[in-house]
């Protein structure tokens, strides 16, 4: 990891939701494979449209940071505004979309540590993989193995939760499939080389990291979507976007979350269970 050079943190003034504000589970399998399962509290003053545009273009995007400590009226790749510590770049490659944006067939290069400044690059992301599924309510992207299918599958879910016809935001859903569904002596053998780096310990860390980058989007995604149509002239100064408090949340569904966790208990298949070419099973 010698040639990662993770940018300075940027000092947003967020508050950042506190691990206690999601779900989080992980089930492992007797052939070392594992799943997990993570159900965000509830996106407010952010819509699945904005995440669907977010994910997108977010590689492609390029943000003026005027008021940030050490950043003022810096130019930036909006990914940094995506965490405030442990993000470094993103890029896509090969099939894109019209205009460069993400679609099926497309891969991602992403670069970011769990929990950087805890750890350092102790638990590092630095990996290309390949984007299975990217619609109006969500997002999917992972590796496959030939004659062993998929390795590694990481599919979130996303819709608007509506009271009276007002939208309250946005429900998030993360599943991920870690390992081979195989239970012979060399899917084993492929789960154990796969778990050296995406070990339980690293999605331990993982959950901290993401709970902190899914609520981020409160901060800054509903104003960078109102400047959408400016191309890269995007810009984000603090107050320009006011989140509500982050106290008392939960994740959104637990009945939801209770019955997913179930349902990999269960399965024969979990990347089949997971579904990850298939629309969101959120209603």
């Amino acid at each position: 990891m010698a040639n990662l050079n993770m940018p300075p943190a940027r000092e947003f003034g967020w508050d950042l939701k506190p691990i206690e504000s999601a779900r989080f589970a992980i089930h492992q399998r007797a052939n070392g494979q594992f799943c997990v399962v993570l159900n965000h509290a509830l996106l407010r003053g952010v819509t699945a449209e904005m995440l669907h545009w977010w994910f997108l273009n977010f590689t492609n995007l390029r943000v003026t940071l005027e008021d940030i400590p050490g950043y003022e009226g810096k130019t930036v790749p909006a990914y940094l505004l995506w965490h405030p510590s442990d993000h470094l770049d993103a890029s896509l490659s090969g099939n894109l979309g019209p205009g460069g944006v993400a679609q099926p067939g497309a891969s991602i290069e992403i670069k970011e540590a769990m929990q950087y400044l805890k750890f350092g690059w102790k638990y590092p992301v630095n990996n290309k993989l390949r984007i299975f599924y990217c619609g109006c309510d969500g997002w999917a992207m992972g590796k496959q193995i030939p004659f062993f299918g998929p390795v590694m599958m990481l599919r979130i879910h996303f819709r608007d939760v509506f009271e009276n016809d007002v939208c309250l935001g946005v429900h998030y859903h993360y599943e991920i499939v870690i390992g081979v569904s195989s239970a012979s002596i060399l899917g084993r053998v492929i789960n154990d080389r796969v778990k050296a780096h995406f070990s339980e310990e690293f999605f331990e860390a993982w959950q901290t990291h993401n709970i902190v980058e899914v609520g981020t989007f409160e901060n800054f995604l509903p104003s960078l979507f109102a400047q959408r149509e400016q191309g890269n002239q995007l810009h984000y100064e603090k107050g320009l976007n006011k989140a509500p408090s982050v106290a008392g949340q939960s994740g959104f569904d637990e009945v939801l979350f209770a019955e997913r966790l179930e349902g990999y208990k269960r399965a024969t298949d979990p990347h089949e269970y997971q579904g990850f070419l298939r629309p969101s099973f959120l209603s």
